[in-house]
């Protein structure tokens, strides 16, 4: 299967754009973490069979964790994880409070990436 992967420049543009919107210290804490975290998914992929729902709490993981930006990982986390599905034919369909609540938890280790794709398979679906 053919995916869509983001790139670095993706998620940068992704934590511009929600900071501009919400609010927060705009800038890279660290690109190592950043290129960590986009090659999660990537790795999981050459030696694994994930679902594109574990590719994408693999990209929530990976940003919320390693928190690779000043501010806004987790808002940059939940664009990556919705726009990697949305890229690769599917629609994350969760109403915001729900969606804030799982990317908070996943952040403070209460989630783990495995219960993420669970919700975010929950959580989506084909376009019509």
């Amino acid at each position: 299967m053919k995916r869509v992967w983001l790139e670095a420049e993706d998620a940068i543009a992704f934590h511009a754009e929600q900071i501009a919107q919400f609010g927060g210290q705009p800038g890279i804490r660290d690109r190592g973490l950043l290129e960590s975290a986009l090659g999660r998914p990537r790795h999981r992929a050459a030696y694994e069979t994930p679902t594109l729902f574990e590719l994408a709490a693999a990209y929530a993981f990976g940003i919320a964790r390693n928190h690779p930006f000043l501010d806004g990982n987790k808002r940059t986390a939940l664009v990556c994880a919705f726009t990697f599905l949305e890229l690769n034919g599917w629609e994350v369909r969760a109403p915001e409070a729900d969606a804030v609540i799982a990317f908070l938890a996943l952040a403070d280790g209460s989630m783990s990436e495995k219960d993420m794709a669970a919700w975010l398979k929950r959580h989506s679906r084909r376009p019509v």
